[in-house]
């Protein structure tokens, strides 16, 4: 089946443009022109990629992005903005956006971060066991092949920006990650200056791991430096 992508823009000129080349390149799509629907459209139909304005009737894309993440939907998630103020890229990123893009953009520019973005939260190869990359501490395991983290023999919903944060640090426990470490490598050295963005996706990623948040058994702060992966538990 073809991956299906939703957006979300009231600029029709805008949407029917990134619609036909994302057809072009054999997706599936979805669009609405209103952030309520949306939210809607997001939170009730199957898509793999939400491509999502900021300025926006009913609902801005801020609110709209916050309340999916809320509701744990980790589907990938590129806000657009006309805006150059840095506040609205610093909020989107802190609300659980992966990416942004701000108008005006190249369709190409747009269409490669959609296939940038897609490429590392498809899983990679075919799941079989020698293809695995099975990562375990405790009760915590974390496949990195199909992107699953599995806690308590549960399934632990993240986004893909939660996940790679948790499958960077858990590869190699007790390595202290500055924030600009984590954002470098998460995020991409384009983000420089938006550590803080780290801080709350590390939150996010402990109220959905940590049994108690005041004294986490797994993300772990390195005082003076960012967070590190507890190597404590396999001992």
């Amino acid at each position: 089946m073809d991956k299906r992508v939703l957006i979300v823009e009231d600029d029709h000129d805008i949407s029917g443009l990134i619609e036909i080349h994302l057809k072009d390149m054999g997706f599936e799509t979805l669009v609405a022109d209103r952030g309520d629907t949306g939210l809607e459209l997001a939170l009730t139909e199957q898509v793999d990629f939400i491509i999502l304005d900021i300025m926006l009737p009913g609902k801005d894309g801020l609110e709209v992005c916050r309340e999916l993440r809320s509701a744990k939907l980790k589907t990938p998630i590129l806000m657009l903005t006309a805006r150059s103020e840095e506040i609205d890229k610093i909020l989107g990123l802190e609300m659980g956006a992966d990416d942004y893009l701000t108008k005006p953009f190249s369709i190409r520019e747009l269409t490669a971060r959609v296939k940038a973005i897609l490429r590392r939260t498809d899983s990679v190869g075919d799941g079989s066991k020698e293809n695995s990359e099975i990562i375990r501490h405790g009760s915590l395991v974390v496949d990195k092949n199909k992107r699953k983290v599995i806690l308590d023999g549960d399934r632990i919903e993240l986004t893909p920006k939660e996940f790679d944060l948790l499958a960077l640090m858990a590869e190699s426990p007790g390595k202290s990650y500055s924030r600009e470490n984590l954002l470098n490598v998460v995020w991409g050295y384009e983000f420089a200056g938006y550590e803080h963005t780290v801080n709350s996706h590390i939150n996010r990623l402990r109220t959905k791991i940590e049994s108690d948040l005041s004294n986490p058994k797994y993300i772990l702060t390195s005082w003076g430096v960012g967070y590190r992966f507890n190597d404590e538990l396999n001992q």
